[in-house]
């Protein structure tokens, strides 16, 4: 994992985060104080960050958004308080609404990112001084440290760029914790095509199908916060298996980068799982990220016992051959 160290100090009211990167130092330095980039890893996995401003500047502000899976929107500020190109700079970090209006409520942390080479890429290293010792405990008992582990473990993907992660490695599954999994696979054309072949059912119905001697028999779909869908599969002659279907609603939609639905297996009582699809595109390609939460570990080794990995892999191969190549 790039983390390699998180404390926190409270004789020095500090918590210090240190990541490690196999990429030059120069490329590190882009991946924070490009907001395009900072979009990709700043905020835990399901809770994608959109930056509404970024004046990368001495007295300047940034300041953006977090959206949960379930909609939920956290705001956070950062005003820039010295910068020292491509070795560090220093924030004032604040917790804010989604309108980027502080909250006077909350702690305000001094944070001061530095960055250096290493014999194997480049090293950052993060210090957050906070006020007090209630302060610092504050931040730690809302998860700062587990969240911004995991923020910072997604920064390989930036780093290495979408074809240098993801190209010909078909489709991958991570199991991130107990309830947690990530899914990407690189598709090899534009995100606005690839986000209608995830919306619009005429095109579903020619890839989303799983294994050979499948069809889609019902696709229903309305995309908008809200709207419910369903779809339903049966085999076709000659094919083993028995019909089945899910259904589910639509709790985010951010066309064409992010879709969060609950989904549940029609006619069954099996608890339902959540699903955040984002879309990210780079040079003609888009990856697809999956990030599946599911109620205990219980349900998520039984689902992927199934060979859930194998059918998506089938589907996204037919949805490159039948629509991005055809």
């Amino acid at each position: 994992m790039p983390v390699t160290a998180v404390t926190s100090d409270p004789e020095a009211l500090t918590m210090t985060l240190v990541g490690e990167f196999a990429a030059p130092v120069d490329r590190l330095w882009r991946a924070f104080t490009e907001p395009a980039q900072l979009e990709r890893f700043w905020g835990p996995p399901g809770y994608p960050s959109t930056f509404r401003e970024f004046d990368f500047a001495p007295g300047g502000r940034a300041s953006y958004v977090m959206t949960s899976p379930k909609g939920e929107r956290f705001g956070g500020v950062w005003e820039f308080v010295q910068i020292d190109d491509g070795s560090s700079f220093t924030v004032l970090d604040s917790f804010a609404d989604e309108h980027g209006v502080v909250n006077a409520d909350m702690p305000t942390g001094r944070m001061v990112f530095t960055f250096e080479a290493t014999d194997a890429g480049s090293r950052v290293t993060s210090v957050s001084h906070y006020p007090s010792v209630e302060a610092l405990e504050q931040v730690i008992a809302m998860g700062a440290v587990e969240g911004s582990t995991l923020a910072m473990n997604q920064l390989d993907t930036v780093l290495q760029g979408l074809r240098e992660y993801a190209q010909g490695k078909g489709t991958r599954t991570e199991i991130l914790t107990d309830t947690h999994v990530r899914i990407t696979r690189l598709i090899d054309g534009p995100r606005e095509l690839v986000w209608r072949a995830h919306t619009e059912p005429e095109l579903m119905k020619q890839w989303l199908l799983g294994p050979d001697g499948w069809r889609m028999s019902v696709c229903e779909i309305d995309p908008a916060v809200g709207g419910r869908y369903r779809y339903a599969w049966e085999p076709l002659e000659g094919t083993e298996g028995e019909p089945f279907g899910f259904d589910g609603e639509t709790l985010v939609s951010e066309a064409p980068r992010r879709s969060v639905t609950t989904e549940h297996m029609t006619g069954t009582d099996f608890p339902s799982t959540t699903n955040d699809l984002s879309l990210y595109e780079e040079d003609g390609a888009t990856l697809i990220t999956t990030l599946i939460e599911y109620p205990d570990k219980e349900t998520r080794d039984m689902v992927l016992a199934t060979g859930m990995t194998d059918g998506m892999e089938a589907s996204y191969a037919r949805l490159e051959r039948e629509l991005i190549s055809a």
